[in-house]
């Protein structure tokens, strides 16, 4: 190796051959002369050399490298970190709820639901407010959710004023049969010895009113409805001619044939039935119930 000239961290030189064969982590000898000798630690080097020396042989670099003084901006270039954005999932594109629906099975299975839902409910309405099956339900189809909003809030449609006027009026008598053609009631007819037909009575036969029927859709069934048709039905007791009447309600979980009606509110009325020797009071909601009848309790 050829004579080099090192600076000094004390600012003197010295112009030598390195022999890096000798360097140990003390320091390393420089043959200054021919036989001469001079060993020199690493910190009496300066910085620049130290560099120097550590670039240009690596083996020499794991003995200066403790002696190297790291600046501020190495520091912090070491110590610097650099942060990588971790892999995030795609935004889907902005789009309205029924095409986010559409878009997915899940979705598409929950709008058929919710429209078949739509279409029953606007078949329940039409019967409810008496309107035309086929008109709520096709008006639903086209406009879901606002089509059975708008059937349910307009008044339930009721027949013409005769289907009124067959309560107001007054039930005829039933005319009894004629026994005109039964051969046994003619005079003579009869056997001396034997039995002889009895006629039926016209009085117990005309005294039985025709039975008053009310439907669901003709009638609209509420507390107004009773409070006006059978206010007889209230009081505890009956005049005479109408001590003998029943009330027949129809309702979706059975029918029941009842004597008075101990209680009426804004949904629901209570009747009261008898069953066997006791009474109990059964409550019946408006909403369940099909048919009305006025009959006599023989009838």
């Amino acid at each position: 190796m050829r004579a080099e000239t090192f600076k000094l961290a004390s600012g003197e030189t010295l112009t030598g051959e390195l022999l890096a064969a000798s360097a140990n982590d003390q320091g390393v000898q420089i043959k200054v002369a021919e036989g001469k000798y001079e060993k020199v630690a690493w910190d009496k080097f300066s910085q620049e050399d130290l560099r120097k020396l550590s670039a240009q042989n690596k083996k020499l670099e794991p003995l200066i490298e403790p002696f190297i003084e790291v600046t501020q901006e190495e520091k912090i270039q070491k110590t610097e970190v650099n942060p990588k954005a971790p892999p995030r999932l795609e935004r889907p594109p902005s789009q309205s709820l029924v095409g986010a629906l559409m878009g997915s099975g899940p979705g598409l299975v929950i709008l058929l639901l919710l429209y078949g839902a739509n279409l029953y409910a606007a078949y329940e309405v039409s019967i409810f407010r008496a309107q035309s099956i086929p008109l709520v339900v096709g008006v639903s189809a086209l406009v879901p959710v606002i089509g059975p909003i708008i059937f349910l809030s307009i008044p339930t449609k009721l027949r013409p004023a005769d289907a009124e006027a067959a309560w107001d009026t007054p039930p005829q008598d039933v005319v009894p049969a004629t026994d005109a053609g039964n051969p046994m009631q003619a005079e003579g007819a009869e056997h001396p010895s034997s039995l002889k037909l009895a006629a039926a009575d016209p009085a117990a036969t005309a005294a039985i009113p025709q039975t008053q029927t009310f439907q669901r859709g003709q009638f609209t069934f509420n507390r107004r409805f009773f409070e006006t048709k059978f206010p007889s039905f209230f009081s505890a007791v009956r005049r005479d001619a109408e001590r003998d009447l029943v009330l027949v309600v129809k309702a979706a979980r059975g029918e029941h044939i009842g004597q008075r009606i101990t209680r009426i509110a804004a949904n629901e009325i209570h009747l009261q039935v008898v069953k066997g020797h006791a009474s109990e009071e059964v409550m019946i909601p408006f909403i369940e119930i099909q048919e009305v009848r006025l009959k006599h309790k023989d009838a």
